[in-house]
């Protein structure tokens, strides 16, 4: 992590929000490695003073001990052995919102499989279609859960609650809560969701309620800041970085053939830029994070142009939200939950690469690949689904002991709590300057596509 981002977080407090002291004894007091028992007590519990540093880099270390400053740090997740809600008592609810993405079912499992067998709660609600299911003019009915239910969730994708975009008012949905005696939300999903449950867990603590709101973040494109990867990212890349080999094999199997995949990637390039890296037929990466032109001395036709005459084809792969600058003057629309909707860069570049070569009177074979759909519903693959589990696990281990308004992150390979109001303060996003993109340079030998060589 840069000093510049480590000084931005000294004014922001990492500590999480606890309902109050906890003071009963968790019920994995009684397990084993090899299962409940009385007599040899289960012993991998966490205590709240064990802490992750943000920066580990040395520079960042020696800099605050110069300056007899102490780091800063995350909150290490894990099971506690004492928790704050009676297992007995408990009524918990979980919901899934925003796009689909690898791995929705697998956290959902890892929380019910947890919160059944190690703390044997037995009231567990499922709720349809996002926070629409606990808007009462919508009628969405509740879903109950338990061990039976999600036994094989895990081999589909999608989510078998459903998911849905667009806000509900957090009173409305702390009213619901209310009504249905829930005092644990599990909200899984992205910048979107967890801005709504961070506004639920204010309202429920402005009403005294004891209501513990914790999050599991979802991001196709891996860009929650403060998270380093997000799951189903990981399967995201595998099934891009298929597509990308498919390019290649239509671009090679035709005379001055192109193959041009359009990728996940609203604000942030990180499918793109991995997959690339991963299937190394790419030669041109476009993302939203670095600026290129299409035309003019050193624009992407003028090297596709001298490409094609040397090579006699090429690969191009771009994010959903690059180059949005062609698109100025343009109606701006958001989706439901107030994304900005880009314009469709993708269909763009292949009609502008087409009239390109026409026009120049050359001949040209390019294929068009947009398998975003096919990507984000497929079920999660063996690597994203142990990190749900995980994910799924340490969010239940959390919620018990009365943690809330959090969500559970991997940081510096541990698994911490890390507060929501930090996680939804900007996106994540590739340093232009960084370790990923110069990779991303070094492995398609790609130049600088902007006219004057500007990097932003």
């Amino acid at each position: 992590m840069s000093t510049e981002k480590q000084n931005k977080l000294e004014a922001h407090t990492l500590a999480i929000d606890c309902l109050g002291p906890a003071k009963i004894n968790s019920p994995l007091l009684g397990f084993t490695a090899h299962g409940p028992s009385e007599a040899t007590p289960w012993d991998s519990f966490t205590d709240d003073d064990s802490r992750v540093l943000v920066d580990v880099s040395s520079k960042a270390l020696k800099q605050l001990a110069a300056c007899g400053q102490e780091a800063d740090s995350f909150e290490e997740a894990g099971a506690r052995r004492r928790i704050y809600f009676d297992p007995s008592k408990v009524r918990a609810a979980v919901l899934t919102a925003g796009g689909l993405c690898p791995g929705l079912n697998d956290v959902i499992r890892a929380l019910v499989m947890t919160l059944h067998y190690r703390y044997g709660v037995r009231n567990i609600l499922g709720v349809k279609y996002g926070y629409q299911g606990l808007a009462p003019e919508y009628g969405h009915e509740l879903v109950p859960l338990d061990a039976r239910v999600v036994s094989h969730i895990n081999e589909f994708g999608g989510t078998i609650l459903g998911s849905s975009r667009g806000s509900v008012p957090a009173e409305e949905i702390v009213d619901s809560l209310e009504r249905l005696n829930i005092n644990i939300l599990f909200c899984i999903g992205g910048d979107g969701t967890l801005k709504g449950a961070h506004a639920v867990a204010g309202e429920a603590g402005a009403r005294g309620l004891k209501l513990a709101v914790v999050g599991v973040p979802k991001t196709i494109d891996n860009d929650i800041s403060m998270v380093a990867r997000s799951f189903g990212f990981e399967t995201a890349v595998a099934g891009a970085s298929a597509v990308i080999r498919s390019a290649h094999t239509e671009a090679i199997g035709a005379p001055f053939g192109v193959g041009l995949v359009k990728l996940m990637g609203r604000d942030s390039g990180f499918i793109a830029a991995t997959a690339a890296l991963a299937q190394s037929d790419a030669n041109y990466v476009l993302i939203p994070e670095i600026d290129f032109d299409l035309e003019g001395p050193g624009g992407l036709m003028d090297h596709l142009e001298k490409r094609l005459e040397k090579r006699g084809h090429a690969v191009i792969v771009v994010a959903e939200g690059a180059g949005q600058k062609f698109f100025a003057g343009a109606d701006q629309k958001k989706d439901a939950s107030g994304n900005i909707l880009h314009q469709d860069i993708g269909a763009y570049l292949a009609d502008f690469i087409k009239a390109y070569f026409k026009q120049k009177k050359k001949e040209l074979n390019l294929k068009y690949i947009d398998p975003s759909y096919i990507i984000r519903s497929a079920p999660a693959n063996a690597s994203d689904q142990i990190y749900c589990n995980f994910l799924g696990q340490k969010a239940v281990h959390a919620a018990m002991a009365g943690k809330t308004d959090m969500l559970i992150g991997q940081w510096n390979d541990h698994f911490v709590h890390v507060p929501i109001a930090l996680a939804i303060r900007e996106r994540k996003k590739i340093d232009p300057h960084g370790v990923l993109w110069n990779s991303v340079l070094e492995g398609t030998g790609q130049p600088s596509l902007a006219n004057n060589n500007r990097i932003i």
